[in-house]
């Protein structure tokens, strides 16, 4: 049988689609499987913003008014766990599933069956989680970061579904991880080579082998925690020979490079979008594959840096503190180079760049502070007030979420075939940069002043700036109904969107009409 006449069986065993629900539910497309990883995260970022708007509602003013101390630690675990695992990495997995197939000129991902599988799982996952809250004692209470002994000796019962939820997530992450690195090497057309790959292709590449070498590790963790809390053994119990501190050093293994998996495909994104509104070509593109890849290398020898304050020896304090000061030269190479993109270009401001300019400067503040946690005489002030607060929310709000409403703008015309409205484009971008300025800029200011992160009731000098806060929350989390408004408005129709509506942009996904055929490249494109 000839390769040709099986090409063409396939195509045809794949044009009858499924109608109603069991398509969803049975499909192997990855565009299908990626619009569902896209609405599930925009799912769990509403739920983890109500749990935020809970949180800041009870720090709206001192004294208890609303919920108690355990529910609000309920509340800022949960809501931790869901931002992280259920909102903006899954969100990273849809534009995957969407996009790498579109980009390399492949016809799916590699593994089509187990693609449905690992999305499939993840709505399960967080059905467990979500379930705990309503157990007798209440759902995880310990931090996302869930240290010993607070989440083994102290922890609520309901610390098995937790476990058994983080194992599902984990185990959904591999599996997408292995698709995405399997696709990018075997399924590029003929001509792409590695330094032809669009920059979000490289940043997913090296996200998926560290998303593969971490993840086992926060099974392990969880599977310790499990042990301890239900069947006697102390892993992280110093009453039976072990340490409390060792579990900080294995989540924290996982815990630093999963940071830098939630930021490097923001990289990506943001390297398609500006050239594409500078209307020139990516400055220094292979500088941006190595400053990639060496911030995944060193994101693995940095992470004792939350753990500046545990009684290291002085020598591993220094070379974790001069490790996490180096990671900050590539980051600073990529800022530079989409900064010299922009130089001399001939730039315009839809909506997705300006998320992605919003992007480069909040990023850069988000940066900075993380400088300044790295000096460990310093870190020793910060450590644990809203001054850390402020910092990873300036990286993953204004960095990893807005790059990923840049890129629902960048790409909603390809998904849908229709212009969304640029009025309400821009609207949802400048209520959502005041509100989260608003919300996360204060917080730097309540740190240095001393306020402890994770309490419910504070002192009250902190009372004014708390009630700034809160209010920015409230507005931020209101500002992204607007783009609920714009993303069904625009997939319900709209002006029609020819196959490349951004004139600078460039890749073979802009060479497919819109909206993308349910095929992608069913015969490879030849990269020149």
């Amino acid at each position: 049988m000839s390769t040709l006449s099986a090409t063409e069986q396939h195509d045809e065993h794949h044009d009858h689609k499924p109608k109603g629900m069991m398509r969803w539910i049975l499909t192997t497309n990855h565009k299908d499987i990626g619009s569902m990883y896209l609405i599930f995260s925009f799912a769990m970022f509403l739920i983890g913003g109500a749990m935020a708007m809970v949180i800041r509602a009870e720090l709206y003013q001192p004294g208890l008014q609303i919920v108690d101390p355990n529910f609000f630690n309920q509340m800022t675990t949960v809501h931790g766990l869901i931002m992280v695992f259920g909102a903006v990495m899954p969100a990273f997995t849809g534009l995957a599933n969407w996009l790498i197939p579109m980009m390399i000129g492949a016809p799916d991902m590699a593994l089509p069956r187990m693609n449905n599988w690992s999305f499939w799982i993840l709505p399960m996952a967080f059905a467990i989680l979500l379930s705990s809250l309503f157990m007798e004692g209440g759902g995880p209470n310990f931090g996302w970061t869930f240290y010993a002994p607070l989440s083994t000796t102290y922890a609520p019962d309901s610390t098995a579904l937790f476990v058994f939820s983080v194992h599902i997530m984990g185990i959904s992450s591999i599996l997408g991880a292995i698709n995405v690195v399997v696709t990018i090497v075997n399924m590029r057309a003929p001509g792409m080579t590695y330094m032809k790959m669009p920059l979000f292709v490289w940043t997913w590449l090296i996200t998926a082998f560290l998303l593969i070498a971490v993840m086992p590790v926060l099974a392990a963790t969880v599977t310790m925690v499990l042990t301890d809390k239900y069947f006697g053994t102390s892993f992280f119990s110093a009453a039976g020979g072990g340490d409390p501190v060792l579990f900080q050093h294995i989540f924290w293994f996982f815990g630093h490079p999963e940071v830098y998996i939630m930021i490097l495909p923001s990289f990506g994104i943001i390297s398609a979008i500006v050239p594409a509104f500078s209307r020139k070509k990516l400055f220094g593109y292979s500088s941006m594959v190595y400053a990639t890849a060496s911030i995944a290398l060193l994101s693995f020898i940095v992470w004792a840096h939350h753990m500046f304050t545990t009684g290291m020896p002085v020598a591993a304090e220094l070379f974790f503190m001069y490790c996490t000061m180096l990671i900050s030269v590539p980051t600073g190479v990529k800022v530079f180079n989409w900064v010299a993109t922009m130089w001399r270009g001939s730039l315009t401001f839809e909506t997705p760049m300006l998320f992605a300019i919003a992007f480069i400067v909040l990023f850069t503040i988000g940066g900075f502070s993380g400088l300044m946690l790295a000096i460990t005489p310093a870190d020793f002030q910060y450590h644990d007030t809203y001054f850390v607060v402020a910092h990873f929310h300036y990286v993953l709000v204004t960095g990893a979420i807005f790059s990923i409403m840049a890129a629902a703008y960048y790409w909603l015309p390809k998904w849908t075939g229709h212009m969304y409205d640029e009025k309400l484009g821009k609207l949802h971008f400048w209520a959502s940069l005041i509100s989260v300025n608003v919300l996360f800029f204060p917080m730097h200011f309540l740190g240095l002043a001393g306020m402890p992160r994770r309490v419910p009731d504070y002192a009250l000098q902190f009372a004014d700036f708390n009630q700034l806060v809160s209010l920015g929350g409230f507005a931020f989390g209101l500002s992204q109904l607007i783009f609920l408004v714009v993303v069904i408005k625009c997939a319900r129709g709209g002006e029609k969107a020819p196959a490349k509506p951004w004139e600078g942009a460039e890749g073979l996904e802009w060479d497919m009409p819109s909206p993308a055929p349910y095929h992608s490249h069913t015969t490879p494109p030849q990269v020149k």
